[in-house]
């Protein structure tokens, strides 16, 4: 049997983003390029995590620590995305708290404390289902670095490499507390593999 060299078509935003970051230490202006290119991507993972106020502040901030921190920037990880989801999660762990509340109040009545709207929590009572208020507080009751990984992997789409790079933790670290909140998970939802010594899953 012929075997056929693997094709590798290199993605050309890696490497703009290495040479936009090396090229705004001397031209802060080029960074403005990686905001309009992550800024949404970011912000609705903080949203998704916290609520749209804290997502508005929090993505900000997290620009304005990448801005300052590029020279730090190694240029050889190409794509900045884990970098900044990295920055991200990190600002995100200063509002536990907020982010416990949240997800123990889906948990309670499927109602997100933020929601102003009178009839967004009526429409949120009436369609919320008894599995929603169960991975809230799944959720919640996951340790911080747990709960961290599942949702670079879920909210932000994350591959391990990247969530690795993100959280600056070895590639088995992220499998192990993959596989860890996923299980927990699926056993409060009374998914069979959520049992102690089911099957994981690792991809």
């Amino acid at each position: 049997m012929t075997g056929q060299a693997r094709v590798v078509v290199p993605n050309p935003l890696v490497r703009d983003d290495a040479e936009l970051i090396e090229a705004s230490r001397s031209r802060p202006e080029r960074f403005a390029e990686i905001f309009d290119r992550y800024f949404a991507e970011i912000h609705r993972y903080v949203d998704r995590r916290l609520g749209a106020d804290a997502a508005d502040d929090i993505a900000a901030e997290t620009f304005l620590v990448a801005f300052r921190k590029r020279g730090r920037f190694d240029s050889a990880q190409g794509s900045v995305r884990p970098w900044l989801y990295g920055i991200a999660t990190r600002l995100v762990s200063r509002h536990r708290r907020d982010e416990m509340r949240r997800y123990r109040a889906l948990a309670r009545v499927g109602v997100d404390p933020d929601s102003e709207s009178h009839e967004d929590r009526v429409a949120a009572r009436v369609t919320a289902s008894e599995a929603g208020f169960r991975l809230s507080a799944a959720l919640a009751d996951l340790a911080r670095g747990d709960r961290d990984v599942l949702l670079l992997v879920a909210l932000g789409d994350l591959t391990y490499e990247e969530v690795a790079e993100a959280l600056d933790v070895a590639y088995g670290t992220v499998c192990s507390r993959l596989s860890r909140a996923r299980r927990k998970v699926r056993a409060a939802l009374g998914d069979p593999r959520g049992r102690e010594g089911g099957e994981e899953i690792h991809g």
